[in-house]
Formats: structure tokens, sequence, C-alpha cells
């Protein structure tokens, strides 16, 4: 049987401004949107090697950065087979073609005993680049969805160490992590890290000028020293209304970088 078939209907999302091409599922999983486009976003345009998207769901992260960076190789890592296949099947859309002898799907779970890593495909040390937009809400910390696709992708079991062991698995020395995730989650963030990340930097993500940051972006290399930044805040929108601001528009619309309307997050 299909794997896809378990997702029922889909959609065929556009992304870029049309550059990229996602199916999702219609409902009962979680759809990616903005965090995965940013995260997708937050890797240099020249960037090289071996990109893993852990956690990948359809892989937007994923399709992004690799449309962006034309010398990346991908990896979506998924461990739900059902949505690994979406991610194959919007590979073979048109739109898509400049990217798909580039990315490639292994349906695993992240937090799996290596020999389960190891037969699916992926190597210790073999990436230069992790991204990973883990589930935001810790286990315990609200009121989880009742459906099962969408509690999966919303709720971290276990918190973020077994997700920071995995990327420091798969990542070489000094290579480069990138997270996004809840703002209210960042100590628990940095305590995963310790240890096994350095000269981290922290980008807080705001939804207006005067409000608090409900995201950040964090960048660390495996394995090397160096003080914690805070980074000057991005801003999502304006002070009212619920357009994007200019700089947002530029990467969602028009496939901008992270670094190119915000300069602080050259690293």
């Amino acid at each position: 049987m299909d794997a896809t078939a378990e997702v029922g209907e889909v959609t065929i999302d556009r992304f870029l401004g049309g550059r990229v091409e996602a199916v999702q599922p219609g409902r009962g999983h979680h759809r990616s949107g903005l965090e995965a486009v940013l995260l997708g976003a937050s890797v240099s345009s020249d960037a090289a090697g071996t990109l893993i998207d852990l956690g990948a769901g359809v892989g937007v992260a994923g399709l992004c950065a690799a449309a962006r960076s034309p010398a990346l190789r991908v990896v979506l890592a998924e461990r739900e087979a059902e949505l690994a296949a979406l991610a194959e099947r919007a590979l073979a859309l048109p739109a898509n073609a400049g990217i798909h002898g580039r990315v490639v799907t292994a349906v695993v779970d992240v937090t799996a005993p290596e020999r389960d890593r190891l037969a699916a495909g992926l190597a210790r040390e073999a990436a230069d680049i992790v991204v990973t937009n883990p589930p935001f809400d810790l286990a315990g910390s609200g009121t989880a969805s009742p459906e099962t696709g969408r509690r999966r992708a919303h709720v971290l079991e276990g918190g973020f160490e077994a997700w920071l062991r995995a990327a420091a698995w798969l990542l070489r020395p000094g290579g480069t992590l990138i997270l996004i995730a809840r703002a209210s989650t960042l100590p628990e963030l940095l305590r995963a890290a310790e240890g096994r990340f350095g000269d981290l930097a922290v980008l807080p993500i705001h939804p207006r000028p005067a409000l608090p940051a409900e995201r950040v972006i964090l960048r660390g290399a495996k394995g090397l020293a160096g003080p914690l930044k805070l980074l000057p805040g991005l801003v999502l929108h304006g002070p009212t209304g619920s357009q994007f601001a200019p700089p947002l528009e530029a990467i969602l619309r028009n496939g901008a970088g992270l670094a190119d309307i915000h300069e602080t997050w050259q690293g």
C-alpha cells in the first residue's frame, strides 16, 4: 500500500515564490510554514557539502535550503514513513526539478539507536550542517492535540537532549547546527547544547516590535568554543496588521537568505 494513503487528502503548497513546492497533509498532521522557511533561509546560499534536515516532516526546510544553496546535498530524515513519502512525491513535481538529484529521504527516528540510523543510510560525522525544527511543546507543558500525527509532531518527549545528541552524532567536528524552537524553551535548549556545541548565537524572533520574542533560532558549532551571542531580534510584523514586514517578505516570496535581511546572522 502507498504510505501516503494513510494521510488522506493532501495539498500542494508553494514556497519561496514558487521556487519550491511541498506536498502536505490536508489535516491530522503538522503543516509546515514560516518556521520551516526561516530554517531553510538560515543556511548560507554558498554552503556546500551535506545538510541533514532532522525530523524533516514533509521536507520544507530542507527543500528550501536545497533551492537556495546549489552546492548542498540534502538528506530529509523523518520517522513517519507517510510524511517521507510525501517528500518523495514533492521531489517529482516539475517545480522541484532543479533540486531533485540533490535531495534524498531517510525514514528514521532521530532518537533511535545508532544501528537504526546506520541502517537508514545515515553515517556518523557525515554532515556539514544539521537543521532541525523539533516539536515545540515540551512533554507536560500543555494540552496535546487529540490527533496522533499532530501530537507526535508538536510534543517533544524527553526534551532536547536526544535531539542534540543525534545532531552531534551526525555532524563532523566543527559542523554547524541550526535549530528553531519556542523562546520559552531556551534554558532547556542551552543545557542540552552544553558540552556538544559552542560558539552559540541566539536570534530572537518577535511577532511585533513591542512584543517579547516567541521563537528563537539557535546556531552552534560542534566541539568549538566561544561565548554565547544574543543577536538583535528579527521582527515579523509591523505594529498592526497581518502583513509580514518587508524583510520577511523578501525571504518568503523572493528566496532571500536570513543573512541578506539581518546582517548580524552572518557567521
